[in-house]
């Protein structure tokens, strides 16, 4: 890997580090927040909503965004949008607001959602250059990010941190994060129009992909376990407060065990995948994520559901990179693919904290995680869709490192 090329992967993992330790410094003090706002769980739904929104419309426009400027812009704008949100849902909780907070939550939303899908773009990028399985890890720093943060959340709720002053602190180290990683990334990655490929390719082939049966069933995968992702994301905290009777600061060390779990199996998913391949990783993930999700909905025992929560982590950790590194390889225009399974997967952010807030509220949030689990295991059936991995030869990378055969000279590639 050349010194560029690993200087861009290094500025990748803090960009999907940042909105890891900023979403998981967010959920940790959502029983705060809660409890400041004088909330109900339907209400705390109607509050996530905008999260939600802010994340569907910054997935719908990132397409777009990044066919016309380019990765690095769009990167740079949603990281900026996700920095200030953390200033914006620390004054809402500051001054017991909750417009205000939905509003920090909307920004949050926008600026990971349109992002997240350039991150990904560029990430598949540098998959395709290195021929190398980069896109888990890379999700695996998101997850570092959230057991970084989580910890810190564990900490200031344990001892009454005011949240405001946490969320403030986040905003300040992420910035410094942001201003060192925009630097390496370069500019033209997945732009197609007013380029000198323009309209011309662009319009017709972001068109076709849509008429792809393997592409929309990648993105079913990724609808099925973002939910998964997304339902811990938003819930888990109070699921274990209010459905398991834990204190607010161990229901945040749960999260933070399951945002361990992610970590883990994002970072050591690569080993697997290339024994395995994609297909039956996928398949084995999900059945992890439903065996946890069962125990937390259905198990009484406090101690055998936070446990089961590690199960749940593990198999949400790899059914979306996974699914968008096989979206990046289906065919050509690969950002549009990447695109558009994404776009597919923040339906489960548009739809899940909301509804599952309602439903939490009308029969407990454990009743509603049913609608979670039921997903989870339609994706052991889709997992077929992505296929094997991408071949990846032991000479392929070096073709001119090995001496002619003997008989006869090799032709000069290119």
């Amino acid at each position: 890997m050349d010194p560029a090329t690993r200087r861009r992967r290094t500025a990748l993992f803090l960009f999907f580090l940042m909105p890891g330790l900023s979403i998981s410094s967010w959920v940790t003090r959502t029983p705060d927040i809660r409890d400041q706002l004088d909330a109900s769980t339907a209400q705390m739904g109607i509050v996530l909503f905008g999260l939600s929104v802010g994340s569907m419309l910054g997935v719908l426009g990132s397409g777009a965004l990044v066919a016309r400027f380019g990765t690095r812009p769009v990167m740079g704008w949603g990281t900026a949008l996700v920095v200030s949100s953390m200033v914006v849902i620390g004054c809402g909780a500051l001054w017991s607001s909750a417009p205000v907070v939905m509003a920090g939550l909307f920004l949050f939303g926008a600026g990971m959602g349109g992002g997240e899908v350039a991150v990904n773009i560029d990430g598949a990028e540098v998959e395709r250059i290195t021929a190398r399985t980069v896109l888990p890890t890379l999700h695996g720093f998101f997850s570092l990010g959230t057991v970084v943060g989580a910890s810190l959340g564990i900490l200031c709720t344990a001892v009454g941190f005011p949240v405001h002053w946490h969320l403030a602190a986040v905003a300040v180290v992420t910035t410094a994060m942001f201003a060192h990683a925009l630097r390496a990334v370069p500019r033209g990655v997945g732009r197609t129009r007013g380029s000198r490929h323009g309209a011309a390719e662009g319009k017709p082939r972001h068109s076709a992909v849509w008429k792809d049966r393997r592409l929309l069933l990648i993105g079913g995968i990724v609808l099925t376990m973002a939910l998964a992702e997304g339902a811990a994301n938003d819930w888990l905290p109070l699921l274990m407060v209010d459905g398991h009777d834990m204190d607010p600061a161990l229901g945040s060390a749960v999260y933070a065990g399951f945002a361990a779990a992610m970590a883990i199996g994002r970072f050591g998913g690569g080993f697997f995948i290339d024994r395995y391949g994609r297909a039956p990783v996928v398949r084995a993930s999900a059945v992890s994520a439903a065996l946890g999700l069962a125990v937390v909905i259905f198990a009484d025992n406090a101690f055998l559901a936070g446990t089961a929560v590690l199960l749940w982590g593990l198999g949400a950790s790899l059914g979306f990179p996974l699914a968008l590194s096989a979206a990046g390889d289906s065919g050509p225009d690969a950002a549009a693919r990447v695109s558009l399974v994404a776009m597919i997967g923040y339906v489960a952010f548009l739809v899940g904290p909301p509804g599952l807030g309602f439903l939490g509220d009308h029969y407990g949030l454990r009743a509603a995680m049913t609608v979670v689990l039921a997903f989870v295991a339609v994706a052991v059936l889709l997992a077929p869709a992505v296929g094997t991995r991408r071949a990846t030869p032991p000479a392929a990378s070096a073709p001119d490192s090995r001496p002619a055969p003997a008989d006869g000279p090799r032709r000069p590639s290119q």
